[in-house]
C-alpha cells in the first residue's frame, strides 16, 4: 500500500528520506471528532511498509469542535524515530504498521512540552 504523492511532504530522518501525508478530507468519523487525527509515512521510493500514526486529538477541519492540533515536521520526525524503536521496518513488505500515541507519549515526543490542542489558523 503506497500513499499518494500528491499532497505529501518530504522529510529526512537520520539520513533516510520519507514521505508523509495527512488525508485530504476527513472521514465521516473524523469530521464528527469521533475518530483520531491520523497521518501516514513511507519511504520516498514507496516500497515497504507504511506507518499509520493516530494522535489523541481531532483534525483541525473537524465539523464539531474538540481538541485539535496541527501536525508539524518536528512531530513527524519524532514519531518516525519512535516507530523505528517500536519495530517498524520501512523496507520490509507487509501490512501497515500502526502506531497509536497517547497524550503522555505525545508530550515526550514534543520535548516534555504538553501539546497545544489548538490550530492557529482556526482561531476566532
Amino acid at each position: 500500500m503506497a500513499i499518494p504523492k500528491k499532497g505529501s511532504r518530504l522529510i529526512s530522518v537520520d539520513g533516510t528520506s520519507f514521505r508523509w501525508r495527512v488525508r485530504r478530507k476527513p472521514t465521516y468519523c473524523q469530521g464528527n471528532s469521533w475518530g483520531p487525527m491520523t497521518f501516514a509515512v513511507e519511504l520516498v521510493d514507496g516500497s515497504g511498509r507504511v506507518l499509520l500514526v493516530s494522535l489523541p486529538c481531532s483534525r483541525p477541519d473537524a465539523w464539531l469542535g474538540g481538541r485539535m492540533m496541527a501536525i508539524r515536521p518536528a512531530l513527524v520526525t519524532a514519531t518516525i524515530r519512535t516507530a523505528l524503536g517500536h519495530g517498524w521496518d520501512p523496507r520490509q513488505t507487509g501490512n501497515a504498521f500502526e502506531l497509536e500515541l497517547t497524550d503522555e507519549e505525545l508530550t515526550e515526543l514534543m520535548n516534555g512540552r504538553p501539546p497545544a490542542y489548538d490550530a492557529p489558523f482556526m482561531r476566532r
